[in-house]
């Protein structure tokens, strides 16, 4: 692949962009995690709470943002990685992947 197709590779990845119905679920779950949160945040300020009930709690945001992400990268394989021979854009796309799965 010549400079100029890799940078034109590159763009079209800047380009995708996450499916619709896909970005109003994640950001639902996002909103709901945020409350969740929040809740969390009230329960540590008060002096009497309880280590386990403040880690249960914090374990269920961890499990909302892993179902969240777990939801987008589904979407992003889904959508650009099975496409990317067809656009042209191969390379970036597994680099971008790569780059994303070392912080799973």
């Amino acid at each position: 692949m010549s400079a100029a197709d890799n940078s034109s590779a590159e763009a079209s990845c800047d380009a995708l962009a996450i499916d619709p119905t896909i970005r109003r679920d994640a950001l639902a779950r996002l909103r709901s995690i945020r409350g969740h949160v929040e809740g969390i945040v009230r329960m540590l300020e008060k002096e009497d709470v309880y280590c386990v009930d403040a880690l249960k709690q914090i374990k269920a945001v961890q499990g909302g943002l892993a179902k969240t992400s777990d939801t987008i990268l589904r979407g992003h394989l889904t959508h650009h990685v099975v496409t990317a021979h067809e656009r042209g854009d191969v390379e970036p796309i597994v680099a971008e992947l790569m780059d994303v799965l070392k912080y799973r």
